[in-house]
């Protein structure tokens, strides 16, 4: 029997999507979405005046995310507002652009959400976008090199891109359902 690799590798990530991390963040509401646990938490804001917490906002829509590269060390502690943004844009929509068509954006093009639900929804449409992109490979794809929109690794097989993509996607979204659990934790009315 032959093995073909681009299912397996779909499979791996939309298992966890359907199963595990989907499911977790379904339902999310504003509050929990912009809460800030810890003071100087970065976050996705409404443009306007005032100094956020971070160097620079940017974004080119109503609301702003706060960003500045390189990382400040310590990273600062972020929103789940900034956290799907990151998934948003820097895993998936910058990914499916280079490699799938996708138009071109980054972090200061983006329009980031100013709800839960408008965020939940740019997020099932982006990775719509890279597993349909995933798929279009088909087997040959995966071995070609990602080339020079992936800098350092653009020698690297697009296999490895979409691995590296699986691991993202549940560790940003696995922090954001832990997130999910301290606000209901700490924000749980008194018996």
């Amino acid at each position: 029997m032959t093995q073909t690799w681009n299912p397996l590798l779909r499979d791996q990530i939309a298992w966890h999507w359907d199963n595990q991390l989907r499911p977790r963040i379904s339902g999310l509401a504003d509050d929990e979405y912009f809460w800030e646990p810890v003071p100087g938490c970065w976050s996705v804001r409404p443009r306007g005046p005032g100094a956020g917490p971070a160097p620079v906002r940017v974004g080119s829509g109503a609301m702003t995310i706060d960003f500045a590269m390189p990382q400040p060390d310590p990273a600062p502690f972020t929103t789940i507002a900034w956290r799907l943004a990151h998934v948003i844009v820097g895993v998936l929509a910058v990914r499916s652009a280079a490699h799938f068509g996708r138009p071109p954006t980054d972090y200061r093009a983006f329009e980031y959400a100013g709800t839960a639900d408008e965020a939940l929804a740019q997020l099932d449409a982006e990775y719509a976008t890279w597993l349909a992109g995933v798929d279009s490979l088909g087997e040959s794809g995966l071995a070609r090199p990602c080339g020079e929109a992936e800098g350092p690794y653009g020698e690297r097989p697009l296999a490895a891109l979409v691995l590296h993509i699986n691991r993202e996607l549940i560790h940003h979204l696995s922090e954001v359902c832990l997130l999910r659990d301290l606000y209901l934790h700490t924000h749980r009315e008194a018996s």
